[in-house]
């Protein structure tokens, strides 16, 4: 039992707060960057009050999936892990597919490799799991196959043992349904940025045109010298 409390602590602090941590800052700057087209103030990465109040937009969004999944019916492991899973690898595609496009837009194309290949691996994987979570018709893979046959049993009125009223029944529809929502627009920003990726790519590869770079230059630390 120690053993594993001091595993349960460390995947804690080592995965899930990190993860959360770093979609929070990247939600962040892409909320940033979405509403900075709405109101300028608020695109600015450096302004404190906008960086506060994005940041707040963002933890507010996970903060509900997180009070909704402790109080699922079905207990927040149905809710919140599968949408946690899908959105933590989507950030990793989009990570590769950024350093992807660096490492072309810098001219070494050839070493696009390192992470074109992890990518092709990422985005099959993650978009056949994100697909049969929505459209899977075994109700404990597919969201919406799950909030069907809740739909239903509530309808007729014969609600398994494990729902204990008609408002947990309410609860699990809206759930999934909203499960399968986020998890399509998800898939939709993800195809968005590899295609904006792929403009960049062939603009760069085919086109032969040189696109510019907007990466801070290379500073050599200063830690050592402390």
């Amino acid at each position: 039992m120690a053993f594993w409390y001091h595993f349960a602590i460390l995947f804690e602090a080592v995965f899930i707060l990190t993860t959360i941590d770093a979609g929070t800052r990247v939600g962040r700057f892409m909320l940033q960057d979405l509403l900075g087209h709405i109101w300028k103030p608020l695109g600015k990465t450096e302004s404190i009050p906008a960086g506060v109040f994005t940041s707040a937009l963002v933890v507010a969004g996970w903060g509900y999936f997180l009070v909704v999944g402790v109080t699922d019916p079905l207990g927040g492991i149905n809710t919140l892990w599968p949408l946690f899973g899908i959105v933590n690898q989507m950030l990793s595609a989009i990570a590769l597919i950024v350093a992807t496009t660096v490492i072309i837009k810098m001219g070494k194309a050839k070493l696009s490799f390192v992470t074109l290949i992890p990518l092709a691996w990422l985005l099959i994987v993650t978009f056949s799991a994100a697909w049969q979570k929505i459209f899977s018709n075994v109700p404990k893979i597919g969201f919406l196959k799950q909030a069907e046959v809740t739909k239903q049993a509530l309808e007729s009125g014969n609600l398994p043992p494990t729902i204990p009223s008609p408002e947990a029944a309410k609860q699990i529809i809206f759930n999934n349904q909203l499960d399968a929502a986020l998890t399509a627009i998800f898939m939709l920003i993800i195809i968005g940025v590899l295609i904006d990726a792929l403009r960049i790519w062939h603009k760069t590869l085919v086109k032969k045109k040189q696109v510019a770079t907007f990466e801070e230059p290379f500073v050599q630390t200063t830690l050592g010298e402390v």
